[in-house]
């Protein structure tokens, strides 16, 4: 009997240190404090038995909500400011919330503050549910207009990049609560970058991280010092592209640590309504479309002009005119008659490049294949020498790192494959010819642009309706129609607007009263059933030395071939 109970004993005491072990093996990594930065610990032997969670669970995962970099700086008052507070804190407020009798009101502020957000009580935001749309979207308002894009699911990345931006950040803070409430907290993940920012946009962004926590919406906040101290020597599309890297920094991360693939990427821009971005959301999906934008309309001298110019080029490679809200149908924007008739309807219609304001990008098409933002290396550095040196007549265009983005995604889609009808012996015969090379004019930035501090359009320099010298009669070894097109859409009825702009004029401006044919605005509309080729030529403005966004633009009329991009890979 005792040697039996002493059996039993050591099988008990053997099986409890087994199962101690075990619990160490499994539950050992998650033991540990999760890291402050977004790394990712190696899968446990749960998750290896049932897969990889692939959820945005900030409960779960706290390296989810991570801030990075907070502007710490100390001023000659910090002693004296923070004491003050310090002693605040302890005398009234901590009383006061630690308080059981004063407890819930304390959560009650939390939840009106939220509550504003939810009901976008910010500077421009207040105006959206008021605001004229087409086709009879004003009795669409409702939550259930958007039920669809919810219903799927999907993950979507909100990219925000802040120079010195305080005058709309609160807007854009309240447009990420509705979007998280329509499309729910954990389907969201938000990059917002603060550049080396001047104003309170640091205070803001402190805002940003309690509503965003209180939320439970998972983000990273990062704060990043400038490139260089000396404007003179900034080269802005550089600054362009490494501000953009580094918001997609987790969304890269994400996707290689634990394959977590976001279905759009959203990269808010200046303000825009939540349902013109849901919209643009819907716009893209349809068309499966690699980028779609909305476009941004600045008020200068009494009247509202279509603003970012410097990246946007039609699908014939022109520019934008520099068009008012009221204008006429025959001065729209778009220069391509086909893009002309579907704006004048309020249509997406296909363009060669874009990023005018808010902008939807699908990552499978774009970041996932390892397409990232750059810019032209040849710049000249004005801090160390003056005047510009001459450029061949070919070299590359040195203008917005969007542009550069834009020309990778024709050419990345070009890539996948050609169009049917053209065969391996035409690639095969067909060569570009050295003395078919396009002579190319360059024309000189004009001395004063009335607009040029409108909006985002700070950095374009003037539009003009006289023709640039023109390019002799150039046959292509290759055209670019034969390739597959780089889905690129503009939808004019999501429009982005800046601090001061009155959002409700320019949507009357836009709209009218907004009761146009209702069967327009059937989701078979948004679809586009011809796709063009890339133009052979586009409209190059570039930003040939440093100086950051004030340097001055040159202009000129240059070659795309992208037989020749794809021959030099």
């Amino acid at each position: 009997m005792a040697l039996s109970l002493r059996r039993h004993t050591l099988t008990k005491f053997f099986f409890l240190l087994s199962l101690f072990f075990i619990a160490r093996i499994i539950f050992g990594s998650s033991s540990q404090n999760p890291p402050s930065v977004l790394e990712f610990q190696e899968h446990n032997v749960f998750e290896r038995v049932t897969g990889t969670d692939k959820s945005l669970n900030v409960q779960k995962y706290k390296f989810m909500q991570t801030r990075m970099g907070r502007d710490d700086r100390e001023d000659i008052f910090a002693d004296i400011i923070g004491n003050g507070v310090r002693d605040y804190w302890e005398r009234f407020q901590a009383p006061f919330i630690t308080g059981a009798e004063t407890a819930h009101t304390d959560v009650q502020n939390v939840l009106n503050s939220i509550e504003h957000l939810l009901s976008l009580n910010g500077w421009v935001a207040a105006y959206c549910p008021t605001l004229v749309r087409p086709f009879g979207q004003n009795k669409n308002e409702d939550e259930d207009a958007y039920d669809d894009l919810a219903k799927e699911d999907h993950l979507y990345y909100i990219g925000i990049a802040i120079h010195s931006a305080d005058h709309f950040l609160v807007d854009q803070l309240a447009v990420i609560v509705q979007l998280a409430k329509r499309l729910g907290t954990s389907n969201l993940f938000v990059s917002m970058l603060d550049y080396e920012s001047t104003d309170s946009t640091s205070t803001l962004t402190d805002l940003c991280e309690a509503v965003l926590t209180l939320l439970g919406v998972p983000f990273r906040i990062r704060r990043v010092p400038g490139m260089t101290e000396d404007p003179a020597a900034a080269y802005y599309p550089s600054e362009e592209a490494y501000m953009r890297n580094l918001a997609l920094e987790p969304l890269v991360e994400l996707y290689s640590k634990r394959e977590i693939k976001f279905h759009r990427v959203i990269w808010i821009k200046g303000f825009t309504c939540p349902n013109d971005i849901l919209e643009t959301l819907r716009v893209s999906i349809t068309n499966e479309a690699a980028m779609v934008c909305g476009m941004d309309w600045a008020e200068s001298g009494g009247h509202f002009i279509f603003s970012d110019r410097w990246r946007t080029r039609d699908i014939h490679g022109d520019q934008f005119r520099q068009s008012t809200s009221s204008s006429k149908p025959d001065a729209v924007p778009p220069r391509d008659e086909t893009g002309a008739a579907r704006y004048v309807k309020h249509l997406p219609f296909q363009v060669f490049c874009c990023e005018a304001g808010t902008h939807v990008v699908d990552p499978a098409q774009s970041y996932y294949k390892g397409i990232r933002y750059r810019a032209g290396e040849d710049f000249h550095n004005s801090s160390l020498s003056e005047g510009v040196p001459q450029r061949a007549p070919d070299a590359p265009c040195l203008d917005s790192t969007q542009a550069w983005f834009c020309r990778d995604l024709w050419v990345s889609k070009a890539r996948e494959g050609v169009h049917e009808n053209e065969s391996e012996d035409d690639r095969q015969q067909l060569r570009p010819d050295a003395q078919e090379k396009q002579p190319l004019a360059r024309r000189q930035l004009p001395p004063t642009d009335p607009d040029a501090n409108a909006g985002s359009d700070y950095d374009a320099m003037p539009d003009s309706d006289q023709p640039l010298d023109s390019l002799p009669a150039v046959r292509l070894a290759v055209p670019n129609s034969v390739y597959q097109p780089a889905r690129i859409l503009v939808n004019p009825r999501c429009v982005t607007t800046y601090a001061g702009v009155s959002h409700t004029q320019l949507a009357l401006d836009l709209f009218g009263t907004g009761e146009d044919d209702e069967a327009q605005g059937n989701t078979t509309k948004y679809i586009l059933d011809d796709w063009e080729g890339a133009p052979e030529s586009f409209v190059c403005q570039e930003q040939r030395q440093t100086g950051g966004r004030k340097a001055a633009k040159t202009q000129r009329l240059l070659g795309f071939s992208i037989h020749e991009e794809l021959a030099a890979l």
